[in-house]
């Protein structure tokens, strides 16, 4: 299996994020000092951990990125913003990315009134995301109508909470994405190859 599917906290820890601390020892100050490399290489693997992507497929990006005129780590954050599970995860419809991908995967939604199952699908601006008839009895649809009561959806979105359907306003900016992302070191990290 080449996901990753051992322990998320661990992981987490590994990669410098945010997790609940528990009280006592503060973990993060005996991490000894990293060289340039390793913080260019962690950066990389905390993009592809966040997003849930292979290496293959995020050099892929990278270089559809770079021959994109603009900033190659902006254009690369706008990429992977707009995938369909990271769509459906910012509408607020699923906690986790992990669980918005098994939901795409299981073929629950149409866009633009036609199935689609891939997770890595580009959305594009004017697109319009429903939930299929049949999916609409299933668990996974009452857990996302009751996470869109919690959770927030992203401004470049809009969302229909009675039909739980998503059109995709505008596209997304690099400041929508994920903040704790230092694309210079990204960029960096392939430049050197």
């Amino acid at each position: 299996m080449a996901r990753y599917t051992g322990p998320v906290n661990k992981r987490m820890r590994f990669l410098g994020l945010e997790i609940a601390q528990k009280p006592g020892k503060n973990r993060m100050s005996q991490r000894r000092r990293i060289s340039p490399y390793g913080l260019q290489l962690r950066e990389k693997q905390k993009a592809r951990f966040l997003y849930g992507i292979l290496e293959r497929q995020f050099r892929n990006y990278y270089d559809k990125a770079s021959n994109i005129e603009g900033s190659t780590g902006d254009e690369l954050l706008i990429l992977l913003e707009k995938r369909f599970d990271n769509v459906m995860f910012r509408t607020g419809m699923f906690n986790t990315r992990r669980q918005s991908r098994q939901a795409v995967n299981h073929g629950h939604f149409l866009v633009n009134d036609k199935k689609v199952n891939i997770p890595s699908y580009e959305m594009k601006q004017g697109d319009k995301i429903t939930w299929k008839e049949k999916s609409k009895n299933s668990s996974l649809f009452q857990i996302a109508s009751e996470n869109i009561k919690n959770n927030q959806c992203a401004k470049w979105l809009s969302l229909d909470k009675a039909a739980l359907s998503t059109q995709i306003n505008n596209l997304p900016s690099a400041s929508d994405a994920e903040l704790e992302i230092d694309t210079r070191q990204i960029v960096e990290y392939y430049s050197r190859r």
